[in-house]
């Protein structure tokens, strides 16, 4: 059956058939067609955001805790331009959203006419694909391609920008719609033979490493990780962006790699003999120095994205395929060698030297900081979270030091609980995007934990917290700076702090006041006998937004550290400290 409409029916139709529950954005005068009948919607809710920036990292928190794919919906010109920091953000960490901006009339696009911008040319380079419309009856089948391609393969962001007059004018609907897409086709299935290949090194190896990104996360695949990793005893490192895929409690897990990861982390990438490399990317903050990274290692690597294989390292066993169906397959194969073999312990290999060894980094350099006597440890505010807020909740973080001692200090047992900007390293993503958590999770604990600078970039989406109904949590780290680029000058710059100091330790601007006039609690925490009560507090509290203003000493830094461009070989535990290694053999 068809039935006459706009074009801005459609498009709000279309959204209802794709089972859109939520979408985030502002209207303005090329988009405004489409608002109008998304008042009268009772499938789709829209949230008023106070910044599309807050719009577009809502979509990516939403998207991210649900598994479904997040919306946002901005004006042209101005508006659609606030989108492209979210957008490269969604890109980079491969996050499922659909942009849908308003583009001045067909006619005008071109003309230099009043807010317009050429987003489709803007954003071609940090899209997965994107749309621009200028038909009325092509709505419905670009949305329907849209959120397609979005949400399969290699998930990413997609921008649909549609004319004014295509929203404006009439057209026939029609549902569903075929998808006109002849050049996409991802992917999902391992070829047999280089899985086998993998298994068979797996068996050979000596110093075996299971190196797990987001990917993993994404497809859905973490217990089939953890059936692997047991089945082979193999040593298991998560990246930034899959804290919690592979459990923290877990025997097997080594912790984190890279420029701020456990020294027992770096130090099996560095002296392992084989990487599994399971939905990573090889990004420069876990490899260190290209040229020095995993030495005497061949790469077996697995991702659904084939750009990604060999792009940074030369993989010995490439694997273009979907993480969990890389992981289930090699499960049979491994098994298989394992027969084959006749081992006795029903391991593929003897890894007793081996985690000998990473239990001796483990043990010798564990995570740890100092407390000062002239102000609260940063770290302990974050480990006291952990530990009272529990590994059910969703902790969201933006980019700096508290991103570090997020990911470093609260123990992830459960995929998909740490939420934050790896790829882009966006200041202002936390509090957005907990809002989107909270949303699209509304039942689940959202913590943000951000830094006092990060905080002051998109911190007016309390409002919308507060009017919308979505208590989130946020545990400011005010450190009156910003906080890792003032690290990076007392070790690189002679301590010379150009334009570090927010002044914010001066209460300019004063969170709890700030907080208050959002319409949230505001609570302010200085002293470490009261970081407890504190977290506590905010905990009891259900019906409104709740933030803590944790001031904390200026000087603390993030521990390890791999400094930019050097080996991984000269991670440092603490300041002037290096590991003493030994041969892993």
């Amino acid at each position: 059956m068809t039935e006459r409409m706009t074009g801005a029916q459609a498009l709000v139709r279309a959204l209802e058939h794709m089972e859109v529950e939520t979408v985030f954005g502002i209207p303005g005068g090329a988009i405004l067609p489409a608002y109008d009948p998304l008042l009268d919607s009772t499938k789709v809710r829209h949230v008023l955001v106070r910044h599309e920036q807050g719009a577009g990292h809502a979509a990516e928190g939403y998207a991210q805790a649900t598994g479904k794919v997040g919306v946002c919906m901005a004006t042209s010109g101005p508006g659609a331009t606030n989108l492209v920091t979210p957008i490269a953000d969604a890109y980079m960490d491969s996050v499922p959203i659909v942009a849908i901006t308003g583009q001045v009339a067909s006619s005008m696009i071109g003309t230099d006419a009043f807010q317009e911008a050429d987003i489709v040319g803007i954003t071609m380079p940090i899209t997965k694909h994107n749309f621009l419309v200028t038909r009325a009856e092509d709505i419905p089948r670009t949305i329907a391609e849209a959120f397609h391609i979005a949400g399969t393969g290699r998930p990413g962001p997609v921008l649909v920008d549609i004319s004014k007059d295509a929203l404006q004018d009439e057209m026939d609907f029609v549902w569903p719609q075929p998808m006109q897409l002849p050049g996409y086709r991802p992917v999902t299935r391992p070829h047999s033979k280089q899985i086998r290949e993998a298994a068979r090194l797996i068996a050979e190896a000596r110093r075996p490493v299971l190196y797990v990104g987001g990917g993993v996360h994404k497809a859905g695949a973490s217990a089939e990780l953890k059936v692997l990793a047991e089945l082979t005893g193999m040593p298991v490192a998560t990246t930034l962006m899959a804290r919690g895929t592979f459990p923290d409690a877990h025997p097997q897990h080594v912790g984190m790699p890279g420029m701020h990861g456990t020294v027992a982390a770096v130090g099996a990438l560095q002296r392992a003999d084989l990487l599994v490399a399971l939905g990573t990317r090889f990004d420069d903050r876990v490899t260190g120095r290209l040229d020095t990274f995993a030495p005497d290692a061949k790469i077996v690597h697995a991702d659904i994205d084939p750009a990604e294989i060999s792009k940074n390292r030369h993989a010995d066993v490439p694997i273009v395929g979907d993480a969990r169906e890389v992981i289930a397959d090699l499960i049979v194969a491994v098994k298989a060698e394992i027969e084959a073999r006749g081992a006795v312990d029903g391991r593929s290999g003897d890894y007793a030297d081996w985690w000998a060894y990473l239990d001796r980094l483990r043990e010798t350099y564990p995570l740890g900081y100092e407390d000062h006597e002239d102000g609260l440890a940063p770290q302990y505010v974050i480990e006291r979270l952990g530990k009272l807020v529990g590994p059910d909740a969703f902790y969201c973080a933006g980019v700096g030091q508290h991103q570090m001692w997020a990911a470093q200090y609260i123990g992830y047992e459960n995929p998909g609980s740490f939420i934050n900007s790896g790829g882009a390293g966006t200041m202002g993503f936390a509090v957005p995007a907990a809002m989107g958590v909270k949303m699209g999770r509304p039942d689940a604990t959202v913590w943000a934990i951000d830094g006092d600078g990060c905080f002051q970039m998109t911190n007016q989406e309390l409002a919308t917290c507060a009017i919308e109904g979505v208590p989130i949590k946020v545990a400011v780290i005010n450190n009156g700076n910003l906080g890792m680029v003032r690290q990076w000058q007392t070790l690189f710059y002679n301590e010379r702090y150009s334009n570090t100091d927010l002044q914010t330790a001066r209460l300019i601007p004063d969170f709890v006041k700030l907080a208050e006039a959002y319409g949230c609690v505001g609570i302010r925490c200085d002293k470490a006998e009261d970081v407890d009560a504190a977290i506590q507090k905010a905990m009891e509290i259900n019906d409104v937004p709740v933030v803590i203003d944790f001031i904390v000493h200026k000087d603390a830094m993030v521990w390890p550290m791999v400094a930019a461009g050097t080996s991984n070989d000269d991670i440092k535990y603490a300041r002037d400290l290096a590991p003493e290694w030994e041969n892993g053999d």
